[in-house]
């Protein structure tokens, strides 16, 4: 009887009539594994995308039209050799988990069979082997086939395994070679000591597996370290809610029920798990998640709050805005899933060269044994070598090269508050040596700060903040954050594009427009002596004051650019801001070179230019209304403040207050892309001298392998730099 498999629930459908389903992979090993299985699944009709993620053995799968069965994306893989199944975290943390107790239970059992076995050959290697009677040399032999032909067939399984499905499949991928390698030495050792010949190789065979472990458990445990910025990630995502059902009733629901419009109830030691905005309540919260700032934060009525942030004091009531998939935190979660699927040029070069090498090895091997025959040299030489090169020129440095690099630098990049939303954006902004800053919204904060509340009666200040938070504008919203303001006052009306007003002792109240509060004289008198600030007046009966209010810039945004300075990168505003403004912003930090009232077309120009001039231009911008911008630069950041995530076209995205992060962005990406460099020519290097080393016969199987691994092993350890600390 035939089962039928729905993969319905586990497809999800983006935008634009696509359908995307995430799958775990199990057998993914390498780079030639990625390379089969994505063309592989890349034939299907109407698959427009097949990316492999080696660090989680993803693979995500998107098409186009409503015809594609989920379920022949599995069948295809199973003909590719691989086992797949819908991609659940959990399942997957513990299918690895598996994997890492298995692999370390094989290198144990490696590692105890190549001590036995190397205590038993010491005899027979050393100046005392040729003393030894037949009979006695034998025994040794036989004394240790006993303990490496079962220690090998447990402990091997790793790379039979993952060769017998390429083969069954019709393909090869790296452990073939090393497949053929180890069954051909132990062969050998086996009819060697038939033979009762004076030396056999099964001390070799099996040490020869330990180094392969080795290297392959070190492998799997950083990729598991490096996966757990996104699984932490993932951890601050609240699987429930408390949502009122009514006004008085509340319920505990799964967070995926939570819809637009809803109210939630947030007490205090709960993660949040929508995006909303409070409508009762203050508290501290830690947001750190979003802004990096690990201080704990004030919010009160108003104020937005994030999936992930941890309520830490007062009790919360929360209009949603974004539900459980919709949320910050799942944008956040979802660009760096992309940045470590995402394939830069480097990779797709290293790709290709290890897809090659898998022919190429055995042709070669072949060739160096045909060779040794051709020459005179007898069968059992000619084996060992052939033995030799199979495993010396193993691409497994060549395939490493890179991914590994990609993946450090993307966990240290996400550390620091930066995403990835583009796959060669490490080398394009490893590049740059020019970078163009929009001015609101980028070298500012997006929020309005009060700057004149030092003038203003103690008294007088704290009832405006009171009055704005019956406010809905911006500027509103500024004054009652400065002031502290957390109680509205009772019986206020809120006149449309004027302000509010009400009564307070029987004397008339109003915060908002000059106009509106009959302060225009005032208001005139500030905006003279600081024509980019912004104004609302506060009427107390006859008396008025003018609160002046402006975007501070961010609070490292100097630090920043004298960062850029220093490195020699060169830099210059461009805005669609007034003159004074973007003057008063460009003196505070320094910076000679601006440009104020450009249109969008006028960015594009300048950004133009300075290309052609022979810069790589770097554009950080809000990412909505300087799109065009951020397009017509080399490469592009947008602060995650400036638009909703999913809007955001740049190239990187900035988490948090400050402006840091672009520098940061532009130091680790130049260390990613020199380790870049260097593994692919430590790989090239090694192979250049193994490979004809080997084919001479310099090298015994047992040394072709501690050579390979640890040419594997380096290639990891060189990428593990991208995490040091940044330069400047």
């Amino acid at each position: 009887m035939q089962v039928a498999r729905d993969f319905s629930h586990y497809v999800k459908y983006p935008q634009g009539g696509l359908s995307h389903i995430d799958l775990a992979v199990e057998g993914v090993n390498c780079a030639g594994c990625m390379n089969k299985i994505e063309r592989g699944i890349a034939e299907i009709p109407d698959v427009t995308l097949a990316r492999v993620n080696l660090t989680d053995r993803r693979l995500a799968v998107e098409w186009t039209g409503n015809t594609l069965d989920p379920a022949s994306i599995v069948d295809r893989l199973a003909d590719l050799g691989y086992k797949a199944y819908p991609f659940e975290s959990e399942r997957a943390e513990a299918a690895e988990a598996d994997e890492a107790r298995f692999l370390l239970r094989c290198l144990s059992v490696a590692a105890f069979a190549t001590m036995n076995v190397m205590m038993l050959s010491i005899p027979v290697w050393s100046g005392h082997g040729a003393d030894m009677l037949p009979e006695q040399r034998d025994f040794f032999h036989w004394l240790s086939a006993l303990i490496a032909l079962p220690a090998a067939a447990y402990a091997a399984q790793p790379f039979f395994r993952s060769a017998w499905r390429a083969l069954r499949a019709g393909t090869t991928n790296m452990d073939v070679p090393i497949s053929i390698g180890v069954t051909t030495a132990l062969g050998m050792s086996l009819v060697e000591t038939i033979g009762h010949a004076e030396h056999a190789y099964f001390d070799a065979a099996i040490m020869l597996l330990t180094f392969l472990l080795v290297g392959r458990y070190l492998d799997q445990n950083m990729r598991r370290r490096t996966r757990a910025v996104a699984s932490n990630l993932a951890a601050l995502k609240g699987e429930t809610a408390t949502k009122y059902v009514s006004e008085n009733e509340i319920s505990t629901v799964p967070a995926a029920a939570i819809n637009v419009g809803d109210m939630v109830l947030l007490r205090p030691g709960e993660r949040c798990a929508v995006d909303g905005n409070i409508t009762q309540g203050h508290s501290e919260v830690d947001q750190s998640v979003i802004t990096g700032e690990t201080k704990f934060a004030s919010v009160k009525v108003g104020d937005p709050i994030y999936a992930g942030t941890l309520n830490i004091s007062g009790t919360l009531r929360v209009l949603v805005t974004a539900p459980a998939e919709g949320t910050l935190l799942s944008e956040i979660s979802r660009l760096l899933d992309q940045s470590l699927q995402s394939r830069s040029r480097y990779v797709r070069l290293a790709d290709r060269a290890a897809r090659l090498y898998a022919p190429v090895v055995h042709v070669t091997a072949l060739l160096t044994m045909l060779g040794w025959v051709f020459f005179g040299a007898g069968w059992h030489s000619a084996i060992l070598t052939a033995i030799a090169v199979l495993i010396i020129t193993c691409p497994c440095a060549l395939g490493l090269a890179i991914p590994t690099v990609q993946t450090v630098v993307s966990g240290a990049l996400f550390r620091r508050g930066i995403l990835i939303n583009s796959g060669d954006a490490i080398e394009r902004v490893a590049e740059t040596n020019f970078v163009v800053f929009d001015k609101t919204g980028t070298l500012t904060l997006p929020e309005l700060d009060v700057v004149n509340s030092e003038e203003l009666p103690d008294d007088v200040f704290a009832l405006a903040g009171r009055l704005a938070l019956s406010s809905h504008h911006p500027v509103a919203a500024a004054v009652a954050r400065a002031a502290q303001a957390k109680e509205p006052l009772p019986d206020i009306e809120e006149i449309s594009g004027q302000g509010v007003r009400g009564l307070i002792d029987g004397k008339e109240v109003c915060l908002g427009r000059p106009s509106f509060c009959k302060a225009d004289a005032l208001a005139n008198e500030i905006l003279g002596t600081d024509p980019e600030v912004s104004v609302v007046a506060i009427s107390i009966g006859d008396k008025c004051h003018v609160i002046a209010v402006r975007q501070r810039l961010r609070p490292d945004a100097a630090a920043a650019i004298g960062r850029l300075r220093r490195v020699g990168i060169g830099f210059e505003i461009l805005s669609g801001d007034r003159a004074p403004a973007v003057a008063h912003a460009a003196d505070a930090l320094g910076v000679e070179a601006w440009r104020a009232d450009l249109t969008p077309a006028d960015k594009i120009k300048r950004i133009e230019q300075l290309k052609r001039e022979g810069f790589k231009v770097m554009m950080v911008g809000d990412g909505l209304n300087d799109a065009p911008s951020l397009a017509a630069a080399d490469v592009s950041m947008a602060p995650v403040s400036a638009t909703h995530l999913s809007q955001a076209t740049a190239d990187m995205v900035f988490l948090g207050d400050n402006l840091m992060p672009v520098f940061s962005a532009i130091s680790y990406s130049r260390k990613a892309l020199h380790l870049m460099r260097q593994n692919i020519w430590l790989a090239v290097i090694y192979n250049a001298l193994a490979v004809p080393i080997a084919i001479a016969g310099f090298v015994t199987p047992l040394i072709a392998a501690a050579a390979m691994s640890a040419s594997s092993v380096l290639v990891m350890v060189n990428s593990l730099r991208a995490n040091a600390k940044a330069e400047g």
